[in-house]
């Protein structure tokens, strides 16, 4: 087989959106290579282990199991994560969250304080963390399996100014946070995405939550405001039209300077807003 005999292999993949980009990150990682590779050097005959690990990896993609499960890692910012069944895996879209905390904080003292509520792999906070090397990142969530996936993810990247910690949400945080932020569970069980493509593999806790997707992302807005300082900011990520309701939810919380952020295909995907002393329940 050769690489370019390797690469039409994109055809067996029909339930994918993403068919081509899945082959070429299939072959990338049994060669151990850069995508440049592939078609730099079509000709190449690969070994019969490539082949039949490729193989292999193909059909488990054919069947639906996400790229990032087969291969064990995902991308996210600048890390290369460590994934697993136990916890969601990183989307791109999750980014836009990183985006705006840098920019809030673009002027800010350097070592500013961090809560990531439901990391999951880390890749929040661990992202903030190696982007603000002076903050004090704390990264939470509540399975025990996943606390140890983000662990072994911050020890990977050396990021000693991040700790990781089992909490269920605020039941184990102690002190006051610069920043909040969380990409907690906002499906709808009744949503029926959860029974296609690769959210079939992904923990359903990571992913639903009660009052139509609402009930984790009301339960972090309120109990916010003891856990922030005056001037500090609360960041979350939530579905595509739940952006209006999240706005009502922080206001009616006593935030101020409410906002909402679109992703890169126009959706309302991150709401904030700023605590202030004179809020203060």
């Amino acid at each position: 087989m050769t690489l370019a005999d390797a690469l039409r292999r994109s055809g067996s993949l029909p339930h994918s959106d993403s068919a081509k980009m899945d082959v070429e990150l299939l072959l990338m990682d049994v060669l151990s290579c850069p995508r440049s590779y592939l078609y730099t050097w079509p000709e190449r005959e690969i070994t019969q282990e490539q082949a039949a690990l490729f193989e292999s990896w193909l059909s488990r993609r054919a069947s639906g199991e996400p790229v990032a499960h087969i291969l064990g890692k995902r991308g996210f910012w600048t890390l290369e994560l460590e994934v697993s069944s136990a916890t969601l895996i990183p989307r791109p879209e999750t980014e836009l969250l990183v985006e705006v905390a840098l920019e809030l904080f673009a002027d800010a003292r350097p070592d500013v304080r961090i809560l990531d509520l439901g990391t999951g792999t880390g890749a929040i906070g661990l992202a903030l963390a190696s982007e603000l090397p002076q903050s004090q990142v704390t990264a939470t969530d509540l399975l025990p399996e996943a606390v140890a996936l983000a662990e072994r993810n911050r020890i990977k990247h050396g990021l000693e100014n991040a700790t990781v910690q089992q909490s269920d949400w605020w039941q184990s945080v102690e002190g006051q946070f610069d920043l909040i932020l969380s990409n907690p569970p906002y499906i709808d069980a009744e949503d029926p995405h959860l029974r296609s493509g690769d959210l079939r593999f992904e923990p359903p806790s990571a992913l639903v939550a009660k009052e139509s997707g609402l009930a984790d992302l009301r339960r972090i807005i309120e109990g916010a405001p003891p856990r922030l300082v005056s001037g500090g900011w609360l960041l979350l990520e939530h579905g595509w039209s739940q952006a209006q309701v999240v706005r009502q939810i922080l206001a009616a919380a006593g935030f101020a300077g409410v906002f909402s952020r679109r992703d890169y295909g126009g959706h309302e995907r991150v709401s904030g807003g700023l605590w202030l002393d004179n809020q203060r329940l």
